[in-house]
């Protein structure tokens, strides 16, 4: 396993980043350096227990390797999935991609937002590198929707229509999921934004989720979106 810097290391690496003898200066620079750390670190072992829960690990297992109880696993990483998503770090086009899910949700009157619903809103942002990957690979919105209609039509209008909160749309617990979990691979690609390309990986933590299903069935998989995404990336730092 590669080790981590030493203490040494890292008390040498914070007097640099204050750029100052100045005992307090340097604290601040220490304390802001064990945050990011900690949050960084936080991030990254979501991002494992997410992949653990995606192939079928249970919290039992899950919980034996983190050395906690079960409780207290599920506690701190499943009961996180509904909670609000941390919006501070995405992209206006993955804004735009979330704002559009729920005018999707509405048309089909459903006072939910499930990630059928945010799949189909990727192609209100036609330029973002999550919809270029799914169209070069040939699914387009109408072969999505047909898809999504086949298990989870729209539903009859209703009078009052249904409705959704603007300031507190209700993802389902797998939107939360999804959403939560682009920033897992946003930090495995060390980028400090959410993109669409970000929460198109993110869908494929949850191989039960429609979206996921969706994909899988047009064969694009994890790997194929991986390959389509860097290509992508690798284009547009050109």
């Amino acid at each position: 396993m590669t080790p981590g810097p030493d203490l040494q290391q890292l008390i040498t690496t914070i007097k640099s980043d204050a750029g100052s003898d100045d005992e307090l200066e340097q604290l601040g620079a220490a304390a802001s350096t064990i945050s990011e750390l900690t949050s960084t670190g936080d991030a990254a072992l979501g991002f494992f227990v997410d992949r653990a829960r995606g192939a079928g690990k249970s919290w039992v297992e899950i919980s034996a390797v983190l050395g906690v109880s079960k409780q207290a696993a599920h506690k701190r990483f499943a009961d996180s999935w509904t909670s609000k998503p941390a919006f501070n770090r995405y992209t206006k086009r993955a804004m735009a991609v979330v704002k559009a899910a729920a005018d999707v949700a509405r048309g089909d009157n459903h006072d939910y937002i499930g990630t059928e619903h945010l799949l189909l809103a990727f192609y209100a942002e036609p330029e973002s590198l999550g919809t270029k990957a799914l169209l070069h690979h040939g699914i387009t919105k109408e072969r999505v929707r047909a898809a999504v209609d086949e298990v989870n039509p729209a539903e009859e209008p209703t009078d009052p229509p249904k409705t959704l909160d603007a300031e507190r749309p209700p993802f389902t617990r797998r939107t939360a999921h999804v959403l939560q979990g682009a920033v897992g691979e946003a930090l495995t690609l060390g980028h400090n934004y959410i993109g669409t390309e970000h929460l198109l990986l993110a869908f494929y933590r949850d191989s039960a989720g429609l979206a996921t299903k969706i994909l899988l069935a047009e064969n694009f998989d994890e790997t194929a979106a991986w390959t389509a995404l860097r290509a992508l990336l690798e284009e547009a730092t050109k």
